[in-house]
């Protein structure tokens, strides 16, 4: 099961990696929204999207931290 992406990117260093970190986790909410509101019937698509999100938001910090090395 996919987790909710983490908001671990500094926004003081890296202020728009941080942006698209919190715009992963109110994309994440909105499906999880969705799920609620259609009872979970979406036929897999939903839950591989958070699982989407969630390796996007890795790669996200992974992107500041190549960048803290420079």
């Amino acid at each position: 099961m996919a987790q909710r992406p983490a908001r671990n990117v500094s926004g003081a260093r890296h202020p728009n990696l941080a942006a698209a970190q919190r715009l992963c986790a109110q994309a994440f909410q909105r499906i999880q929204d969705a799920q609620r509101a259609n009872e979970f019937d979406l036929g897999g698509h939903a839950q591989k999207a958070k699982e989407l999100l969630d390796q996007a938001n890795n790669e996200l910090k992974q992107a500041a931290e190549a960048a803290n090395k420079r």
